[in-house]
């Protein structure tokens, strides 16, 4: 039986999804956002998942769309590219949207797809020298997963049309100055400095960042009048929660608090 396309294990207080087609340098395909979606749902579900880490196996994190496999639907369906970017683009919201921290480790390469699947997670690990890029244009495609929209709010318009129009590769170093990689480490140190990262979130009131995670979300889409009127509301229904209290009472005793996330 070949390996599964995504591989996922629940280990020290996060869900890691790890993208499992290192020779074809993790290519996005059917089975593997289904692989995803399926973790995604197991690590919504459990409690002990604080956090999801999202990385790929070999040289690669992902490198996009499986092009062989796009082609392939063309010659049988003229919709099935079509589809295919519905199944990618309701991937890729699930993604942004997950209630829980989610963390990109790019072990390697994140070009096109590979790129849309970071822009949907909240912190993102590279190892040194790791090249990041669209692409879409070096083919004669458009973002489907949210590329053309994501891109810009987070490193702004300028930096965003420059890798768009250009399909240049930039890396993380570079990356991490623009705003869209918060930490660069040696390779072999990949998942010591994300789990390092986890087992911090891990600490926090589950239901705190939940919460925060939203007030961030959702401002960032309203009138900042709004936003702040909404992280009000959310603060006055957040002062009823036992993590609150908790967190309060650990205070008060000088130690560390114990959150329940309720």
């Amino acid at each position: 039986m070949p390996p599964a396309a995504v591989a996922a294990e629940v280990r020290q207080g996060a869900m890691w999804i790890r993208l499992n087609r290192p020779d074809a340098m993790n290519a996005l395909t059917p089975e593997v956002l289904g692989g995803l979606d399926q973790a995604l749902n197991d690590a919504e579900k459990n409690p002990d998942v604080r956090a999801v880490v999202l990385t790929g196996t070999g040289r690669a994190f992902c490198a996009g769309a499986d092009l062989k496999y796009v082609r392939s639907q063309s010659d049988l369906d003229l919709d099935g590219p079509r589809r295919f970017l519905d199944t990618v683009l309701a991937t890729m919201n699930r993604l942004d949207s997950f209630p829980k921290p989610v963390i990109a480790a790019l072990n390697g390469l994140a070009l096109a797809g590979g790129l849309e699947l970071v822009l949907c997670c909240d912190l993102v690990l590279a190892v040194r020298g790791a090249k990041i890029g669209d692409a879409h244009a070096n083919y004669g495609l458009l973002p489907g997963g949210g590329g053309s929209v994501r891109l810009p709010r987070i490193i702004g318009a300028t930096r965003a049309k420059y890798l768009l129009f250009t399909g240049d590769f930039l890396t993380a170093e570079e990356l991490m100055e623009a705003g869209l990689v918060n930490q660069v480490v040696a390779p072999g140190e990949l998942e010591t400095a994300t789990q390092a990262l986890v087992d911090k979130i891990a600490a926090k009131s589950p239901l705190g960042l939940r919460r925060m995670k939203a007030l961030v979300d959702d401002g960032l889409q309203q009138p900042i009048e709004t936003a702040l009127r909404l992280e009000l509301l959310a603060s006055e229904v957040h002062a009823h929660s036992a993590d609150l209290r908790e967190g309060l009472l650990a205070f008060e005793e000088k130690r560390s608090p114990r959150f329940t996330g309720q």
